[in-house]
């Protein structure tokens, strides 16, 4: 019985985040990592030969994984990820904070939505224009 489950397991097809965690993604694996911001940014940081561009379009409709593809995906477009980064006070913070080539006053504009933000900004961004 356990012989027939391991050789089952082997033939079985594999989910996106089992070859993920396993280091098995391959460039077929890009159409499902463009169904999901985090698969679009793990597939472009992870996986030698993605097609940056379509995996930054996906990964840019969350302030949270446009900061990271910004941050840690060599070739990424700067512009368009804090573009849309921005949008999260927090993720504007730590986006101004991080990444090389931020545009601190865009960046201010979308932290001082929230004053905790705000405030962390006037504290720790160097060239701020806000008063904590």
């Amino acid at each position: 019985m356990l012989e027939a489950l391991i050789r089952d397991a082997k033939t079985a097809p594999k989910s996106f985040g089992y070859k993920l965690k396993n280091n098995l993604l391959t460039l077929e694996d890009q159409e499902e990592a463009l169904t999901s911001p985090k698969w679009a940014y793990e597939f472009a940081k992870y996986v030698k030969g993605a097609d940056i561009e379509v995996c930054q379009e996906v990964a840019i409709k969350d302030p949270k994984w446009a900061y990271k593809f910004a941050r840690y995906v060599k070739g990424a477009n700067i512009e368009a990820c804090q573009e849309a980064a921005i949008k999260d006070p927090g993720w504007a913070y730590y986006f101004v904070r991080n990444v090389k080539g931020a545009n601190i006053e865009a960046c201010q504009g979308g932290a001082i939505k929230d004053p905790y933000w705000a405030c962390n900004f006037a504290r720790y961004v160097k060239g701020a224009d806000v008063i904590c």
